[in-house]
């Protein structure tokens, strides 16, 4: 590792050369940031079902090689570009992949937390600014060939270069070896039940699929008094998991003689008042009625399996990015709540695995297996 302010940073980096190809460790060059950029040093970094789907080429926003993926991380500042003024050398920061440069109409707006310029992106596999690679691997000669980046973020490296609206300062004293949590699926999935559907106490809520970003709904829910957690998922070992991290009951499809809703309106004498769709499933969602909030990833092309006169039993569909979160407005405060226990997130729920960051590729293969919830990599 080396690196130095104003030069190239040289690091450890899991580069992906095609579709559902091993990562290759290797050095990679990171040039320095830009106006109004950052670079990080990542300390830790975790894994997504979204990097999975990026990997295997499910996605044909998605497809663009050779690669660093990731976008849940933790990290330092190494340096930062001209124009930067809310960041500096050795602050504590997550990456976050939907930006806010806090100064566009959609930022300035209470209604949607999708900057105009910075929003997440997955056609992007460049900076935002000048539309180039700050990425590169470089060959016996000296050549240096250009790595694409991934989401905003690209946190499978040693060193990332971010723009500064994609960059979040926290509390010095948080253990980024949790907060890394905070770049996706603990924001998203508590922001979903708190920004997105305000459970409220004594709320019935349903979630459909209980990975990370559902047991994150979950613990939003319980943290809001929610008298009923109902969750729904294939897999039995889930069900553990889900416990300790509020779910009160459980449903799973592959037992039930009837559809799941009837069985969910049997549980709650009618029907819920919430239901989150985590699984990247879209015909749970006739499995619902009142607020149902769409999370999970949806491979192209997919259209909505439903009549519009659905609609007027009472249901209502909205989607949620990021559980509505603006990034750098609101993760420090939400940050402070924790270090203070005014929130008390469960996070070491979450991680169900550590590895070594060489280990990457096992790690791909626990989520893949379902054997994992978040492995945490140490960089």
């Amino acid at each position: 590792m080396e690196a130095s302010n104003g030069g190239y940073a040289n690091g450890s980096g899991a580069v992906v050369w095609g579709p559902g190809e091993p990562f290759v460790i290797q050095e990679v060059q990171v040039d320095p940031p830009k106006a109004m950029e950052v670079r990080v040093r990542i300390l830790f970094t975790s894994i997504c079902h979204t990097d999975l789907s990026a990997w295997l080429g499910q996605c044909e926003a998605q497809r663009a090689y050779p690669r660093i993926l990731g976008h849940e991380a933790s990290g330092i500042v190494e340096s930062v570009g001209e124009g930067v003024e809310d960041l500096k050398e050795g602050d504590s920061v997550v990456p976050i992949f939907n930006g806010e440069c806090q100064n566009c109409a959609y930022c300035r707006s209470g209604k949607t937390n999708l900057c105009g310029e910075f929003r997440v992106n997955p056609f992007s596999s460049v900076m935002k600014r000048d539309g180039k690679t700050r990425f590169f691997a470089t060959d016996g000669n000296g050549e240096r060939r250009p790595i694409h980046h991934f989401l905003n973020t690209s946190t499978f490296t040693e060193y990332t270069v971010l723009d500064s609206a994609c960059c979040v300062k926290i509390d010095s004293r948080a253990p980024l070896n949790r907060m890394c949590l905070l770049s996706c699926g603990v924001s998203t999935g508590v922001g979903a039940a708190w920004n997105t559907a305000n459970v409220q106490k004594g709320s019935t809520v349903a979630i459909f699929g209980l990975g990370s970003i559902g047991l994150a709904v979950a613990e939003g829910a319980r943290l809001r008094g929610a008298s009923k957690i109902i969750g729904v998922d294939i897999n039995p070992q889930k069900f553990v998991k889900g416990k300790d991290m509020g779910v009160t009951d459980f449903v799973n499809p592959k037992d039930c003689d009837k559809p799941v809703h009837k069985v969910i309106s049997e549980m709650t004498k009618g029907g819920v008042d919430f239901s989150f769709e985590c699984a990247g499933n879209l015909d749970v969602l006739r499995e619902g009625w009142g607020l149902t909030v769409i999370l999970g990833i949806h491979p192209s092309p997919k259209l909505l399996p439903l009549h519009p006169m659905e609609l007027f039993d009472g249901r209502r569909i909205v989607g949620c990015v990021f559980g509505d979160f603006k990034g750098k407005s609101q993760l420090p405060g939400f940050v402070d709540k924790c270090m203070s226990g005014e929130i008390n997130i469960n996070f070491d729920g979450f991680i169900t695995h550590e590895l070594p960051f060489a280990e990457i590729s096992q790690a791909f293969e626990l989520l893949q297996q379902g054997k994992s919830l978040r492995c945490l990599l140490r960089i």
